[in-house]
């Protein structure tokens, strides 16, 4: 797996150049870890209802993820894997995306447990991982040719923009929460990323054939 960090870019063309990934994949290369931010805006995955919105002033992009409506923006940490599920890998069944999705949702809980004492779990419906009653990352993927795109949105400072306007994953804007808030101390966010990285080495590490 190899890593890749886009530092801020816009959403679509973020996706755009995660499809650009994707063809290397499908054509031979490694798996892709793909680190960024985006600037301000509401997303809206497949499965967004009527209602989501909610008064929400601001930039709004429709995605080929899964998932409902959920805020980007300056405070998140967004994490892209590009992982080709036809591949085997260690951790990972030949083209499970059920199983795919808790590998990712296991990235952020190990790595919170072992570098901040932070107790994070993710519950059956849907995906994220949560600390207690606040949810901290969000998750929605999309397959395809079965290589995966989009991935997770993790909380990582305060924004007085986050979550104000929409219905975040379905939940209030009380439910999200970001890890500076409930460790009540800022956050390295390179060395979050050396973490994380470590994670998904050790989780998506290719099958010895």
């Amino acid at each position: 797996m190899e890593i890749q960090d886009w530092g801020e870019i816009d959403y679509d063309r973020a996706t755009g150049r995660q499809l650009e990934v994707l063809q290397k994949v499908l054509d031979g290369a490694e798996d892709q870890l793909i680190f960024c931010s985006h600037p301000p805006v509401v997303t809206l995955g497949r499965a967004t209802e009527e209602g989501d919105l909610q008064g929400w002033q601001g930039s709004v992009v429709k995605s080929s993820r899964g998932g409902k409506a959920t805020y980007h923006g300056p405070g998140q940490l967004v994490i892209y894997p590009i992982v080709h599920l036809g591949r085997p890998h260690r951790h990972l069944a030949l083209r499970d995306v059920q199983g795919y999705l808790r590998l990712l949702e296991k990235v952020l809980i190990q790595t919170l447990a072992m570098h901040y004492d932070l107790k994070a779990e993710s519950q059956p419906h849907p995906t994220g991982v949560w600390v207690g009653e606040k949810k901290v990352a969000s998750i929605g993927v999309a397959v395809k040719r079965w290589i995966t795109y989009h991935g997770v949105a993790l909380n990582l400072g305060p924004d007085p923009l986050a979550f104000q306007g929409i219905k975040p994953c379905g939940f209030t804007p009380e439910t999200m929460a970001s890890l500076e808030e409930l460790l009540a101390l800022p956050l390295k966010r390179e060395r979050l990323k050396e973490q994380l990285a470590q994670r998904f080495f050790e989780l998506f590490a290719p099958a010895e054939i």
